[in-house]
């Protein structure tokens, strides 16, 4: 799943919009290295997020496309933040 997809159906950013333009910006790391919205995100990964003067580390459980907005904290757990 791209990156950009997975941090809005796991509800992490939002919208898809804002998480293309999050993560063009150079704010979006996986792994340690920056990444781009297209990244294909895996299982394991661990996903850091610079909201201002916040940021959020998780790691990802799943990749599987949500049923519901109510499962959508299954996909990830916060590390920090």
């Amino acid at each position: 799943m791209r990156l950009d997809k997975y941090l809005k159906v796991s509800r992490l950013i939002k919208r898809r919009t804002l998480a293309n333009e999050v993560a063009d910006a150079g704010r979006i790391f996986v792994n340690g290295k920056a990444a781009k919205a297209s990244y294909a995100v895996q299982q394991g990964d661990v996903i850091e997020i610079a909201f201002g003067n916040r940021p959020v580390k998780v790691r990802v459980l799943s990749v599987a496309e949500p049923k519901g907005k109510d499962v959508a904290r299954e996909l990830f757990e916060v590390l920090e933040g």
